[in-house]
């Protein structure tokens, strides 16, 4: 069935055929498009493009698969004939297994599951197996977000109603348009003058003589006068489409306002969301935007509520005065809608911390209960309780503590953090147990408390970020956060973050005193030193990039075989690197300085207060990438020169190999050695990528003398 219709201001309008909805039809230069609003009323939406006839209807995304499953698979085996550490030891193998995994359910609701497992035959190195499996509101808003980015904007009611608006703007400005160029016409301009003077001129309007007329007007209108003008109605014509043409321009200016803020409003959409501070302020332009079901699922604003849901391996990092950065097996859920509630509990495991470190020491947990009201990272007041039993002394003590922690956000850009704690005393200084939660709640003691401030603030005309944090712990004062007991402690740090010459130069730097902490170190432990850092980077476009930095290091080393120690000496290190073209040669230079301020006395390190300086050039160019390197470590002993080069070719784009020479010379035996390296990577069709790395090069030994170093990796990847 057809239907004939004209649509005002359209270019070559006529006869517009009805086509069932979603079908465009051309007309002239432009194709209508027949849609429907949220009411159901049908519109002619003009699309500007071909004549063709387009018949791409909209439909259904089909329905996605319940399960969608992306990740990868690593095996690697890890071989040195010797340790580079104060530890001996040879002929060290290692076996890693691990695999990561993107889990999405009906293209809705993602989960990560991972799996990873080391085995080796070092009594150093720990055999660690992990498995956790996790949903975070983060991977939750990810998915939202992709799927917007992939969405067609033409679905959404809000830029339906907005080319509506588009239409009866373009109508207008025809009807405008055709009005002012009738108005403004030469000949409709001299009919108005014609009208007008015999209006002024006529037998009714004349005051004066006849006589006194100027004879040009009496020889114009030379029998004329008496008679009554044709066009005697023309000056109320004009006039009452001039008054047409100021009421169309009214409705056009509050036509265009409306669609300007329409347009922004739509235009700012994907904006606010990717602005927005919080879920909850995500939720709720989500909920604006009246996206459909496939876009967003039931439930969505309690998905991103659920800040994080673990099994498994998980990260508890909650504040500065519980438990911050601890690693536990178990079970931890995070719940944020305006209202706050967390439950964490499960096996501690310090595997980043004592990874080199294989003692099998006492088993340590922790539960902690948290809640309060407001979103986490704006203003809110949480109460956290939390207990377990942590190492002390090679004796497994309980534990427990409360807390109070609140957040106030003074500006948009800036927001303190204050955190009072008080927890059970230790062991040695309450024998009995039973006495833990009695000790806790006894206000009169103060050597069980903590208090931390910190501040953050941004200050946008400079472009400046300050970090400060000041903390109290009481000399009986315990937590999952702290691991030196036995003395007070005072800490603070400051940072700042502050970018000049219209930021191509960032500077940051920072003062941090007693905020060292390390399971390794003495009970006792209590520092004043004051330790200091700064790092510049200067990046000019098309010039090379400097960055300079000094700041502290630290190196481990084991006294006994229960006790370690960590050592502190500073560090300066300078980087210039330029990346640039030569023709159709790519090339990458990088010239490196370090600097170690310890002494010898120190550590068992055998470079103390060595220079090193290192410069490197690669040379890219088709299928070949060459590589060269020159070493030099200088120290008050001996010398220590290196170099090498490599060249790595690709054979095809499932085939790389690779090999290269290396050259060591030491001054005070007059040694030199030689040794090799060779690569080979190949992509195997459906079951994946394996590389092969072999390497004999050679590093300082006992003696000031230089010992082979053999390595070899194998390395299988999978990626589905």
């Amino acid at each position: 069935m057809q239907r004939s219709t004209n649509l005002p201001g359209a270019p070559g309008k006529g006869t517009i055929v009805a086509f069932p909805r979603g079908i465009r039809q051309s007309s002239g230069n432009v194709s209508y498009l027949l849609a429907s609003d949220t009411n159901h009323n049908l519109a002619l939406i003009p699309v500007f493009g071909d004549k063709r006839y387009d018949t791409t209807v909209w439909h259904k995304p089909p329905s996605a698969p319940f399960l969608k499953v992306h990740g990868n698979v690593i095996y690697d085996y890890y071989y040195q004939s010797g340790v580079d550490t104060p530890y001996e030891q040879k002929d060290i193998y290692k076996h890693t297994l691990q695999t990561y995994l993107d889990v999405t359910v009906t293209d809705q609701y993602p989960i990560r599951v991972g799996f990873s497992t080391a085995r080796g035959n070092s009594t150093l190195f720990r055999n660690i197996t992990g498995i956790n499996m996790q949903y975070t509101s983060r991977d939750f808003r990810n998915l939202l977000l992709q799927k917007l980015d992939k969405w067609d904007a033409s679905r959404m009611d809000q830029m339906q109603q907005l080319r509506l608006e588009k239409t009866q703007l373009d109508t207008k400005v025809f009807e405008l348009d055709q009005l002012k160029s009738w108005l403004s016409s030469p000949a409709q301009l001299q009919r108005l003058v014609e009208a007008r003077e015999r209006q002024l001129y006529s037998p009714q309007q004349l005051s004066i003589p006849k006589d006194s007329i100027p004879l040009d007007l009496l020889l114009k209108y030379k029998g004329r006068l008496k008679e009554t003008p044709k066009d005697s109605s023309f000056e109320a014509q004009y006039a009452a489409r001039k008054q047409k043409l100021d009421s169309l321009q009214q409705q056009y200016d509050t036509l265009y306002e409306l669609y300007k803020t329409h347009q922004r409003s739509v235009g700012n959409m994907k904006s606010d969301i990717m602005n927005s501070r919080n879920n909850k302020e995500l939720a709720a332009n989500l909920k604006d935007m009246n996206l459909p079901g496939s876009i967003l699922p039931k439930g969505y604003k309690t998905l991103l509520a659920i800040r994080n849901v673990g099994i498994g391996r998980t990260l508890v990092d909650y504040s500065e005065l519980t438990a911050k950065n601890i690693s536990i097996t178990g079970v931890q859920v995070e719940y944020n809608p305006s209202w706050y509630a967390a439950v964490a509990t499960g096996v501690v495991d310090y595997r980043f911390r004592n990874y080199i470190v294989n003692s099998d020491g006492p088993k340590q947990y922790l539960s902690l209960v948290r809640g309060g009201y407001g979103i986490r990272e704006g203003n809110h007041v949480y109460l956290t309780y939390y207990y377990g039993k942590k190492q002390l002394y090679d004796v497994n003590s309980h534990i427990m503590g409360l807390a109070i922690e609140g957040r106030y956000q003074l500006t948009k850009n800036i927001y303190f953090t204050g955190e009072v704690a008080k927890s059970s005393l230790p062991h040695y200084q309450t024998p009995d147990s039973s006495h833990q939660l009695s000790a806790m709640l006894r206000f009169s003691d103060r050597r069980n408390e903590a208090y931390s401030v910190t501040g953050n603030a941004f200050i946008p005309a400079s472009s400046t970020k300050w970090q400060a944090m000041y903390k109290v712990m009481g000399a009986g004062f315990q937590s999952f956060s702290l691991f030196t007991t036995g003395s007070k402690q005072v800490a603070w740090s400051v940072r700042v973050d502050q970018p000049f010459w219209r930021k191509q130069l960032w500077v940051i730097a920072s003062l941090t005193r007693n905020n060292y902490n390390s399971s390794y170190q003495q009970s006792e432990y209590h520092s004043n030193t004051v330790f200091k850092s700064i790092q510049a980077t200067l990046r000019i476009k098309r010039y090379p990039v400097l960055t300079v930095g000094y700041y502290p290091s630290s190196q481990l080393t084991k006294l006994s075989d229960g006790s370690y120690i960590e050592n502190t000496f500073y560090t300066l290190v300078g980087t210039l690197s330029h990346y640039y073209k030569v023709k159709t040669a790519t090339m990458s230079t990088m010239l490196s300085y370090t600097r170690f301020y310890n002494k010898q006395a120190d550590s068992s390190y055998l470079y103390f207060n060595t220079r090193n300086i290192l410069l490197n050039h690669a040379l890219f160019v088709g299928r070949f990438a060459i590589q060269g390197t020159a070493s030099a470590a200088l120290n008050d002993d001996y010398n220590l020169y290196g170099g090498d080069g490599n060249i790595h070719y690709k054979v095809r784009s499932w085939m790389d190999v690779g090999a290269g020479l290396k050259y060591s010379y030491q001054t005070v035996y007059e040694l030199r050695e030689v040794g090799y390296s060779g690569n080979v990577r190949v992509d195997i069709p459906y079951l994946g990528q394996v590389a092969v790395l072999v390497d004999k090069g050679f590093i300082p030994g006992a003696e000031k003398r230089l010992v082979s170093n053999n390595t070899g990796r194998i390395t299988y990847t999978k990626i589905f």
